[in-house]
């Protein structure tokens, strides 16, 4: 794996004005916001060695490089999933592209099932645990020979949520007035919408949120020694008495809540050392 990152970083690297030091992935409806960064190099994922083009709505498909509220950065704008038939190591793959160009510091986003009966369509969830049941029952990114120059054999994800980002998220959402909930993200593989028994199952496995990406991502990360910040827009109300979900519903609420999600994303951005 370690000579096919060196490929796609020698696609990339060449084409930059900036060296990015965060990466951003933006989930299902929020790849706009990429749409605001300044002296951006813009490069499908077609043209990046390694990766794939998403085919689900409201993932483009590109890498945007440049600066974001003042940030050098590389943006995702959108993801490919396990769902449609990648294996864990290329779902998680432009994670360590995004480590091997610059990028000390990952944030990761998705729209998410709310499990909370107090919450609502458009909150704002910090990641502050997770629940990686595909990787439990087997389909890991780390399984298989480990490359010690990508990472060591163990890496532990106790703690891995609180790190010095977690004081910064809250106070910029505290200064612009957005409410920010903290909970437990747990990724089922998809692509079916849960089962009234199975989102009873998951409140009482502790979670808060449900979705089909992200916990990858945030191991593969980790592995990389890279911080990580994870949000998901709750997009719907993953109840069991509740309406079933569907993708439109989905995409709708990613469309509402842009412009504080975008706030809240440029304010932490601006932020960081």
């Amino acid at each position: 794996m370690f000579n096919d990152i060196e490929q796609a970083r020698t696609a990339i690297i060449p084409r930059l004005r900036h060296i990015p030091r965060v990466g951003l992935i933006l989930g299902s409806g929020l790849g706009a916001l990429a749409d605001e960064i300044e002296d951006a190099v813009v490069i499908p994922y077609r043209d990046i060695p390694g990766f794939h083009e998403p085919k689900v709505a409201g993932h483009r498909g590109e890498l945007a490089i440049g600066l974001l509220a003042g940030q050098p950065v590389a943006v995702m704008r959108g993801r490919f999933h396990f769902y449609e038939g990648y294996s864990m190591q290329e779902v998680t793959f432009p994670v360590r592209v995004l480590h091997a160009i610059g990028c000390e510091t990952l944030i990761v986003t998705n729209a998410a099932g709310g499990l909370r009966p107090d919450w609502q369509v458009g909150d704002i969830m910090r990641i502050n645990d997770q629940i990686f049941l595909p990787g439990m029952a087997g389909h890991h990114p780390l399984r298989g020979p480990n490359d010690e120059r990508l990472g060591p054999r163990f890496p532990a994800m106790v703690g891995v949520f609180d790190n010095d980002l977690v004081p910064l998220a809250r106070t910029v959402a505290s200064e612009l007035g957005i409410p920010l909930r903290e909970g437990v993200y747990c990724m089922l593989s998809g692509p079916t919408f849960e089962s009234a028994a199975e989102l009873r199952m998951l409140r009482v496995w502790g979670a808060d949120a449900v979705g089909m990406s992200t916990a990858p991502e945030i191991v593969v990360a980790v592995h990389c020694g890279m911080r990580v910040l994870g949000f998901s827009l709750i997009t719907n109300l993953a109840l069991p008495d509740a309406p079933p979900a569907n993708h439109e519903e989905v995409m709708a609420a990613g469309e509402a809540a842009k412009p504080k999600f975008a706030a809240l994303l440029c304010g932490i951005l601006s932020r960081i050392r």
